[in-house]
């Protein structure tokens, strides 16, 4: 079992409510994939903020290595990797039986992108899964959509109707 230091304060943004209600509690940016030193730091924020983790659910992919167990302020957590679990996600359990949902930004992503995603994730209404959080944010603006469809022959509603084209089949 590998006994960690605790590693910088984390990139972390939560809902600020603690509400059960949300489909995510958050977002967390780590800086690297290496387990033993990103994960300390998460433990300690999430600790201070919806009480004492005593295991933490990650993906099987995304991480350097897979330690079963990890020491964590003079406690010993267990940690298990499932390919079920999107690479996006980590759910973390703490001993009041709560659990908190993180979306997990890859460390390599820009600062822009990776502060908007955990924006998303830590509101309250948000109804976007992990999986799917960097996927709404790097789709084209509707206006620049509606531009591409314009120039291959789509019409706006109220811009008339497209032309027809007769098909000819020889």
């Amino acid at each position: 079992m590998p006994l960690a230091s605790v590693s910088p304060s984390p990139r972390l943004r939560l809902e600020p409510t603690g509400s059960s209600r949300t489909l995510l509690d958050g977002g967390w940016w780590p800086r690297s994939t290496d387990p033993v030193t990103e994960l300390p730091g998460l433990v300690l924020a999430i600790d201070a903020l919806r009480g004492p983790v005593t295991r933490l659910i990650l993906s099987a992919d995304g991480w350097d290595t897979h330690p079963g167990s990890l020491g964590v302020a003079g406690r010993i957590l267990r940690l298990g990797y499932f390919t079920s679990q999107p690479l996006s996600l980590l759910t973390a359990i703490c001993a009041n039986r709560s659990r908190v949902d993180l979306l997990v930004v890859p460390p390599a992503t820009a600062p822009a992108a990776a502060g908007a995603a955990m924006i998303v994730a830590a509101t309250a209404t948000n109804l976007i899964r992990a999986p799917h959080i960097p996927l709404t944010l790097s789709a084209p603006p509707v206006a620049a959509a509606e531009d591409a469809w314009e120039g291959e022959g789509g019409h706006l509603a109220g811009s008339g109707p497209a032309p027809l084209r007769r098909q000819v089949i020889r």
